[in-house]
């Protein structure tokens, strides 16, 4: 029997600092420009000052990217734009600087961590502080046997909780989430399907990777398989992750969970951090309270899902490559609101 007992995060996870949530908005009161002129930034900034317990809000000083990486059996079907087993490609991009959201985090200065939970490859390929938490090679196929065996999916989700530790525990002060997956986009429809109870059309996007209407299809009759799968499990989120999710979004789950135990804020990116969130937040109902939408990818079921949620996505762009890439362009608009909260003079 499993010594992981979810129930324990409803319990653990507090709001951010309401207190000095209102000192906050009443110190913005006295500020130049006039409240409202700055629009979201005020809302922001109110909204780190209370995350950190602080006032004035203090600078976003160490934000980290962090990408958890893994191959879904599901993109044997044909359901993804990527190639099957294609995860090591990506992480192997990000690690040599080339992908778009290892351009962005050295432009913005930002630490970037990725964290192989089931890339389908030899662990010697990739280094060993990327496979370090690795908990098998590639995830189940969802639509016809589960992601994970039950130990698995404990020890992927124990992986993400031991990394919000270190993150914390290191001094990361806000952290920019985001996969490298090659079907992990066909997971999430799932998860948000059936946390939703929607049906597969309503929450089947073209993915990361762009695919035509074939390929739709093909994705949108693997969502409905899978769906069959994770309504009878919809009672025990670690079974539904076991069932329809796999090992990397098992362990965003954990990390989401526990780093909002330990008060560190998150900016989501797309789809698939956004399923692991709205499972979270069916665990413990207050730890979207210590989570930003970086960005609305477009995906069916991210909106979905962050309408659940009640997160307004921060930018709109029509970025769908997935990566953390359209979370950390909401990094800047973060940064900026901290210094302004922090640094504009009163009126006189």
């Amino acid at each position: 029997m499993s010594s992981l007992n979810l129930d324990d995060f409803a319990t653990l996870i507090e709001r951010p600092d309401a207190a000095v949530r209102r000192d906050a908005e009443e110190r913005r009161e006295r500020l130049t420009p006039s409240a409202g002129a700055l629009g979201r930034l005020d809302e922001l900034g109110e909204w780190l000052a209370a995350a950190q317990g602080a006032l004035p809000v203090k600078p976003v000083e160490r934000p980290r990217v962090l990408l958890f990486a893994g191959d879904h059996g599901i993109a044997k079907l044909g359901v993804s734009g990527g190639p099957e087993g294609g995860a090591r490609e990506l992480v192997r991009a990000a690690l040599d600087g080339g992908s778009p959201a290892a351009i962005l985090a050295r432009r913005f200065g930002a630490g970037l961590r990725v964290v192989d939970m089931a890339v389908d490859c030899d662990p010697e390929e990739l280094p060993g502080d990327v496979t370090g938490h690795r908990v098998r090679r590639g995830s189940g196929r969802i639509d016809i046997e589960d992601a994970l065996s039950a130990e698995e999916a404990e020890a992927a989700f124990r992986a993400g909780m031991a990394i919000a530790d270190e993150e914390a525990d290191s001094g990361t002060d806000l952290v920019v989430l985001g996969d490298l997956s090659v079907g992990g986009t066909t997971a999430a429809g799932v998860l948000v399907g059936a946390l939703c109870g929607t049906d597969a059309s309503v929450v089947t996007g073209r993915g990361g990777f762009g695919i035509d209407d074939l390929a739709w299809m093909r994705k949108c009759a693997a969502i409905r398989d899978a769906l069959r799968r994770a309504r009878p499990v919809l009672g025990d989120q670690l079974e539904l992750l076991a069932a329809v999710g796999g090992a990397d979004l098992t362990a965003m789950t954990g990390f989401l969970l526990q780093s909002a135990v330990r008060r560190t804020p998150v900016i989501l990116d797309g789809v698939v951090t956004s399923a692991c969130a709205l499972v979270a937040q069916r665990v413990a109902f207050r730890s979207p309270d210590w989570w930003l939408a970086g960005q609305a990818s477009g995906d069916p079921a991210q909106a979905k899902a962050l309408d659940r949620m009640a997160l307004n996505p921060l930018l709109d762009h029509g970025v769908t490559v997935g990566e953390g890439t359209g979370a950390l362009l909401a990094l800047p608009l973060v940064q900026a609101a901290a210094a302004l909260a922090a640094e504009l003079p009163e009126r006189s």
